[in-house]
């Protein structure tokens, strides 16, 4: 592939003008492609600021540093103009501690966290996993506590948590988050999964219908109405709900960590685990709406479809 001479200087400014900077779909704000997600998820653990080029904005960047580098894919990261390589080996020396050593960060603690697995979700991950080999149960946890659990191959680096049983697989920054968790096995209307409860979680407060009813005339609490688009065309939100699919967890996260909270879904389970979410993310004020909006089309409105 051939880059050409203005290209090229356009590559060499941005790297002497920057002393890291990534190459990638989006940006850091909002990533547009699962790799430089998990790129920028991972140097925003280490570094309040670096610089980003959306490659989707500039066709002639976007192959130029593909031939720049001899790098046939994007993201790239770049650290005082020497290649570094794409998301996986991002991710590979975030967890053995070679990142932070080029960025000048102390090394990561590494003590395994003390979690806690329930009999319950013990059990089913013994059964999703009897057939599954040469792969180990991974966790990431995110800034905001968003978690997400995968089968995948055991890490060099990895952190290995060990209760019930079980081997859990973390990187540094989701030990730390990891510590006093409690994975359990849970049912919500849209089926049944893994679960994490983290310690000194703020409680979830029940809130029946009618309370929520006199709450939203008072103009007192917040709605946040999570039910998936199906749901939504069956009985449409109410009126003064924000509807979660629609705006955005980031946008709904950004409210007062004070704000009084209300969500609803379908029957109330779903919404108290979307409520939990929330909780780990800082706020303090959340209530959960028991029944959902078949309670609401029972006992407070019954022109609203029950299904």
């Amino acid at each position: 592939m051939s880059l050409d001479a203005t290209t090229r200087e356009r590559i060499e400014a941005l790297l002497k003008d920057h002393r890291v900077v990534l190459f990638m779909k989006g940006d850091r704000q909002q990533p547009m492609c699962g790799f430089s997600a998990a790129a920028t998820n991972t140097l925003n653990e280490l570094l309040p600021e670096y610089h980003t080029v959306n490659v989707l904005d500039d066709p002639e960047i976007r192959e130029g540093i593909k031939a720049y580098g001899d790098w046939p894919t994007i993201p790239q990261l770049y650290v005082e103009g020497e290649l570094v390589g794409g998301a996986d080996i991002i991710r590979q020396m975030y967890g053995s501690g070679e990142l932070h050593t080029l960025f000048g960060a102390s090394a990561p603690d590494r003590t395994p966290p003390q979690i806690t697995i329930t009999d319950a979700a013990a059990e089913a991950i013994r059964q999703g996993t009897a057939n599954a080999q040469g792969v180990a149960l991974h966790l990431e946890i995110g800034p905001d506590h968003s978690a997400g659990f995968q089968l995948a191959p055991a890490g060099e680096h990895d952190i290995v948590a060990h209760a019930n049983g079980l081997d859990v697989h973390f990187d540094p920054a989701s030990a730390q988050r990891a510590r006093g968790i409690v994975i359990d096995w849970v049912s919500t209307v849209q089926g049944e999964g893994l679960s994490l409860k983290f310690p000194g979680a703020t409680e979830i407060r029940s809130l029946s219908v009618q309370e929520l009813q006199q709450r939203l005339a008072a103009n007192d609490i917040t709605l946040i109405d999570v039910r998936p688009a199906h749901g939504r065309a069956q009985a449409a939100p109410l009126v003064q709900a924000h509807v979660l699919e629609d705006e955005g967890y980031e946008a709904l996260a950004s409210l007062p960590k004070d704000t009084a909270l209300a969500f609803i879904c379908h029957h109330g389970v779903s919404s108290r685990a979307m409520a939990e979410r929330f909780a780990a993310h800082g706020f303090s004020n959340l209530h959960n709406v028991e029944g959902g909006m078949d309670a609401w089309a029972r006992d407070v409105d019954p022109g609203v479809p029950r299904y």
